[in-house]
């Protein structure tokens, strides 16, 4: 197994300021979808220039575009990195040697480093990766990543509004843990910046407790939005 032998997935909506970056940081993966979900400003024009990347377009939802980008992937491993995440140099090179040890693990995430100074985000980090760690949930701006065959059999990404990547989490886990790999996956702060790093907390929490509970991942987005 070797880095070529990945294939990396970045759902879009309107990341022109950055898609470049996330695209530079895939680089060595042997190939690099972008799943294009309506942007009005310059981020098709932009992935399609670079050099080995292709792009898919169709309806915007984040679920729906990661599923539409496995749907053309054609490499033994996936790897879903969101649109304001960052690879690190040796991630790829991670992936590969955790499936060349043999590993009955056959997906995972990483660890994350969120883009601040601040204290708190080092206690999201600690906290995000105890998360995968012990009760074997990552979510979608930790680089999940999965051996293709795997994700077809768990039914793969759902066209849900939210909680595509806690479901396909939830189904994978029937199988095995998930890998941790030390990364990093860089991840923009501009979310809990906008919203407030306690607020945007105790919104995640909500969101997974009223799921938890039966809540529809519709109605969680409207309440969300």
């Amino acid at each position: 197994m070797s880095p070529a032998e990945i294939a990396v997935i970045i759902p879009t909506l309107n990341e022109a300021a950055g898609i470049a970056e996330t695209i530079v940081s895939a680089a060595g993966a042997g190939q690099v979808i972008v799943s294009d979900g309506e942007s009005v400003d310059d981020t098709v024009a932009i992935a399609k220039s670079m050099d080995g990347v292709s792009v898919v377009l169709g309806t915007r939802g984040r679920g729906t575009q990661l599923a539409r980008g496995a749907a053309v992937a054609e490499l033994p491993v996936l790897l879903f990195l969101h649109a304001d995440c960052r690879l690190g140099a040796t991630a790829l090179e991670q992936v590969a040697r955790h499936f060349r040890s043999g590993s009955d693990r056959g997906w995972g995430a990483m660890r994350q480093q969120i883009e601040s100074d601040r204290w708190r985000y080092r206690w999201l980090e600690w906290g995000n990766g105890w998360r995968v760690r012990y009760r074997g949930l990552p979510f979608g701006d930790q680089a999940m990543f999965v051996r293709r065959d795997w994700y077809h059999q768990a039914g793969g990404f759902e066209s849900i509004p939210l909680m595509e990547d806690l479901r396909l989490s939830q189904r994978l886990r029937r199988r095995s843990r998930p890998a941790l790999l030390d990364g990093p996956v860089r991840v923009d702060s501009r979310r809990w910046r906008r919203t407030g790093v306690v607020r945007q907390t105790l919104i995640n929490w909500c969101l997974q407790a009223g799921h938890a509970v039966g809540v529809s991942p519709a109605t969680l987005a409207d309440r969300y939005r």
